[in-house]
């Protein structure tokens, strides 16, 4: 007989991919908010580049996902990048 737990050890590789971009995405975003919020001659255009970039990143990782990006992280980085350029 076969033991269940067999099977749930075992990563299904879609779910094992997801959770790598996942992780990817993560990372990627912890970075650019880190330059954001850290990097002394960072201009507010460069950022607002980051800001662009990193959403076509995000968009590579998870095609179809827009209405997440601009949900989760797009709130994040336009926050960060109104405390960093005293933007009222």
């Amino acid at each position: 007989m076969e033991n269940p737990e067999t099977h749930k050890s075992q990563i299904d590789p879609e779910i094992a991919d997801e959770n790598k971009r996942l992780r990817r995405l993560q990372l990627m975003m912890s970075m650019v908010m880190q330059v954001i919020s850290e990097q002394s001659d960072l201009t507010l255009e460069e950022a607002s580049e980051l800001m662009a970039s990193s959403r076509k990143a995000a968009l590579n990782l998870f095609p179809g996902k827009e209405l997440a990006y601009d949900l989760i992280y797009k709130p994040r980085l336009q926050r960060l990048i109104r405390e960093r350029f005293r933007i009222q």
